[in-house]
């Protein structure tokens, strides 16, 4: 049995994990190992994570996690990036609980959050190539808008990411 609730303090190591493990699996055959490290290092790390976990706005609405009794198996979070705009940041699974319906099971809970905070569009980026996200999320009715240079490429890094909306 699954359970989606919001994130606290004793899930922390939970995330680190899942998120962790999510980006390499996705990311093995299309980044660099350099690349995928730097960003497992910026964004999945304790300190930052701890951070998100407690201290949210309407930026930032936390994460919500996807727990298997008290294993984290599933995390995102999002937040708003206008009045009426919403932004899915971050959405991992343990790799090997794919096709489950958990990840869609966490879309819903942040949908129906942001929903509630005034968002009738939900915003997300897909690295190109990424053949686990992009079948997704399109069956979920987002729309592919445009592309554009992947968050945090360095000056020797091509990397693409597609920005895909739907209405919500």
């Amino acid at each position: 049995m699954i359970e989606v609730k919001k994130a606290d303090i004793q899930h922390i190591e939970g995330i680190i994990k899942v998120c962790s493990e999510g980006y390499r699996a996705t990311y093995i055959n299309t980044h660099s190992l350099e690349y995928i490290e730097r960003i497992i290092s910026e964004f999945y790390n304790y300190d930052r994570v701890h951070k998100e976990v407690l201290h949210f706005n309407e930026g930032w609405n936390g994460y919500f996690i996807a727990l298997e009794g008290e294993k984290v198996v599933g995390a995102i979070g999002g937040g708003l990036i206008d009045k009426d705009k919403a932004e899915v940041f971050v959405l991992y699974l343990n790799p090997n609980r794919r096709g489950e319906g958990i990840g869609t099971q966490l879309l819903q809970v942040l949908t129906e959050l942001q929903k509630s905070k005034g968002a009738t569009e939900q915003w997300v980026s897909v690295s190109k190539g990424n053949m686990k996200g992009i079948p997704f999320y399109e069956a979920r009715d987002f729309q592919f808008v445009k592309e554009q240079d992947s968050f945090d490429n360095n000056e020797s890094e091509d990397y693409v990411s597609c920005r895909y909306r739907r209405k919500i």
